[in-house]
């Protein structure tokens, strides 16, 4: 298991591409941060009928990572309770790549080490389908610190979808996700959390329209998904 820690900041929608590309050239000047280039994600959020999932507060993902050059890689997530504030989101986090475009669910049960979130996915798991998808291109730079902090910086662009009687719905997708990899002493003086903010105030002064945000993903899709549904 792994405890996910990142800050997210989002954007408007209608943001102009000038403004995203003066934060691009930002990012490949800061010092201690090194781009790491772009990939292609597209992911597919699976609940049950009812929205079981969604109820425990948990998040189940099949994503296709593609990056020029490289052969492209199917990989299953699990994310189960975590808080949000201030945009700094912390939750537990499971993920194992998969052979092909199938779940694997018995592999992620066997991993995921909270007893409640197993059980969960255990009874579930067998009627859960697609519900919605994301899909968007991410840019990354990792980021070391002077004491050794390491932080990825992604900027995603791109759209949560959702398909309803034949038509593709969507909603612009476009934040910046600072995510803690690691901290000297495994963060237990919230140095890294504290690198994250700072290096958020830094992003803003470059594009004040950054903002903090509580909204996950996962969430993004699941309103969608109302407004078009309904229920």
């Amino acid at each position: 298991m792994a405890i996910e820690r990142e800050l997210k900041l989002a954007l408007p929608g209608d943001l102009p591409t000038a403004r995203a590309d003066a934060l691009i050239a930002h990012l490949d000047h800061l010092p201690g941060a090194e781009a790491r280039g772009e990939r292609h994600l597209v992911n597919r959020y699976f609940d049950t009928p009812t929205l079981a999932l969604s109820r425990a507060k948990a998040a189940l993902r099949l994503r296709f990572v593609a990056r020029d050059g490289h052969p492209g890689q199917w990989l299953q997530t699990l994310k189960s309770v975590g808080e949000a504030r201030d945009g700094l989101h912390v939750r537990h986090e499971w993920e194992q790549p998969v052979k092909g475009e199938a779940l694997e669910l018995d592999a992620l049960i066997a991993a995921c080490d909270v007893p409640a979130t197993a059980a969960m996915l255990r009874d579930e798991g067998a009627s859960v389908v697609a519900q919605f998808e994301t899909n968007f291109v991410r840019r990354l730079w990792r980021y070391v610190a002077g004491d050794g902090t390491a932080v990825e910086i992604a900027l995603d662009r791109g759209e949560v979808a959702v398909e309803a009687n034949g038509q593709r719905h969507t909603a612009p997708l476009l934040e910046v996700e600072l995510e803690l990899l690691e901290a000297p002493d495994d963060d237990r003086n919230a140095q890294g959390e504290r690198i994250l903010f700072a290096l958020s105030q830094d992003l803003r002064q470059v594009l004040p329209e950054l903002h903090s945000d509580d909204v996950s993903k996962a969430q993004r899709g699941y309103r969608l998904r109302q407004k078009v549904l309904g229920g």
